[in-house]
Parts: structure tokens; C-alpha cells; sequence
């Protein structure tokens, strides 16, 4: 597949996509807001700066873009076409990060939660998050 888009076209795209405060984050958010919990956003004191924060509870959620984070088997996942290496490289780096993160959270005795932007636009979103907060584990 080629680009539609001229290289200065795309890197004016590119330059637009921001890390926090994206609408998977934001959709989440208001979710867990209306179901009445409270939260801290992107706490930098701990590993992979989680996107929402339950500090008494000891726990946190991701919230992961399917392109940026190489969710598996997702439409929204495709590996471009154009520079397909550099991709490759960028996509597994940031997985890689992930996984790290979530180890040493896991090892401070914090419960972690990735949610997948594909998985914004199923039904069980809300039980999945209320079960994942209800229950200590």
C-alpha cells in the first residue's frame, strides 16, 4: 500500500499525535468517572507513567493505542507498508517498554490493567473495569 499522503503531509499528521489525553484515554476516563471512581493521571514516580492511577487501591490502567502498541491480530494494528523496518523497530521498542513497565509494577505490588483501543467500542468494558477494581487481588 503507498501513502496518499506527501511526506510533508504526513509528517504534519504525525506531529499531531500526542501521548496523553488521547479519545481512548479520555472515553476510559469518563467511564470510570461515571461509574463514580476517582483517579490521579499519568503518575511519572512510577514505571511506564500509567494513564490512570488508583493509588489506595493499587492500581492502574493502560490505556493502548493498537497501532502505536502492536496489539496482536487487531485491524488497527497494520504494519505500514512504507518504511516497514523503521515500524517494525518503533512498534517492538514500545512493546518492550510495556512489558518492563508492567514487570516492575507487577513486582512493587501494583495490579495492572491494559485496555486496548479496539476494545472501547465492546459492552464489557464496564464490567471488565468494575471487576478489575472491585476485587483485590
Amino acid at each position: 500500500m503507498v501513502d496518499v499522503l506527501t511526506p510533508e503531509q504526513r509528517r504534519h499528521n504525525m506531529s499531531r499525535i500526542r501521548g496523553r489525553h488521547t479519545k481512548p484515554e479520555l472515553i476510559v476516563r469518563k467511564m470510570l468517572h461515571g461509574m463514580g471512581y476517582r483517579y490521579r493521571l499519568h503518575v511519572r514516580d512510577l514505571p511506564g507513567t500509567p494513564d490512570i492511577v488508583f493509588p489506595g487501591r493499587r492500581k492502574v490502567i493502560f490505556v493502548h493505542g493498537c497501532f502505536w502498541h502492536g496489539h496482536s491480530e487487531c485491524r488497527f494494528a497494520a504494519k505500514p507498508s512504507t518504511r516497514a523496518e523503521f515500524w517494525r523497530a518503533k512498534i517492538g521498542a514500545a512493546q518492550s517498554r510495556d512489558a518492563l513497565a508492567r514487570e516492575a509494577l507487577t513486582r512493587d505490588g501494583w495490579d495492572t490493567l491494559v485496555i486496548w483501543e479496539c476494545e472501547l467500542r465492546q459492552d464489557v468494558l464496564l464490567v471488565r473495569l468494575r471487576s478489575f477494581l472491585d476485587n483485590s487481588s
